[in-house]
């Protein structure tokens, strides 16, 4: 690959669009710790925890959460009101699950719906990003038809105030990020929205490939692994 994106990207630069993330359920107040304290390490953009271990002591890093996590199937004010509450307790970014139900039978205004919800009960500065759960999409509708469904999904959340559209919760069986899936993304908002590969990414090869298929953010555990894979 000589002309891959893994040539081409420094260490720091990959840094930068790092979430570094732990959601395990059965993660300990002190792994969130070890975690924060990996990440000031590694010298990445934000740090993603369960919003049960909020608050966070996480210095210079942005403290990012998740609502309605992992499966979408929470009332919309019900995630609205945990954004709102994890901002209260010192998060700045908020990822939220849509209904990928209700996006995968074709109701994107509800999609939008919820999106709004969150974005009136979490105003800017805070980010919201919106989890698409893009595997399952392209699992249930096909390819090209999931590519369309990515596509109109994109626009919605972005029409409802989001400011970023991620792949996946990491979660769901259908599978994490893809290429295609972020190439669909980008088609649709790149530009507009930041655009945040998540699940699946355990390697250089891995993560340069959705930078250069259009992804501002990468959602990582195993962030030390792959920065290792890129050049000082």
């Amino acid at each position: 690959m000589d002309a891959s994106p893994r040539n081409t990207l420094t260490r720091a630069r990959v840094a930068a669009m790092i979430d570094h993330t732990l959601l395990s359920p059965d993660a300990s107040r002190a792994d969130v710790q070890a975690c924060i304290e990996e990440a000031r390490e590694l010298g990445v953009k934000a740090v993603c925890v369960s919003p049960a271990m909020l608050p966070v002591r996480a210095g210079g890093l942005t403290v990012a959460t998740v609502a309605g996590f992992p499966s979408g199937k929470h009332h919309p004010l019900v995630k609205a009101m945990e954004g709102r509450l994890a901002v209260d307790q010192g998060a700045r970014e908020v990822d939220m699950v849509i209904d990928i139900g209700a996006a995968i039978a074709g109701l994107v205004d509800e999609v939008m719906a919820d999106v709004l919800t969150m974005r009136d009960a979490v105003p800017p500065p805070v980010v919201i990003k919106v989890i698409l759960e893009t595997a399952a999409l392209h699992r249930a509708l096909g390819e090209e038809a999931g590519d369309e469904r990515i596509e109109a999904l994109c626009r919605a959340v972005a029409e409802a105030g989001a400011d970023f559209v991620k792949t996946s919760t990491g979660f769901h069986p259908a599978g994490g990020a893809s290429v295609r899936a972020v190439a669909a993304m980008h088609r649709a908002v790149g530009g507009r929205l930041g655009i945040k590969a998540s699940g699946g990414i355990r390697d250089a090869d891995t993560a340069g490939a959705m930078i250069a298929a259009g992804a501002t953010r990468l959602g990582l555990s195993g962030s030390r692994a792959v920065l290792e894979g890129f050049p000082v």
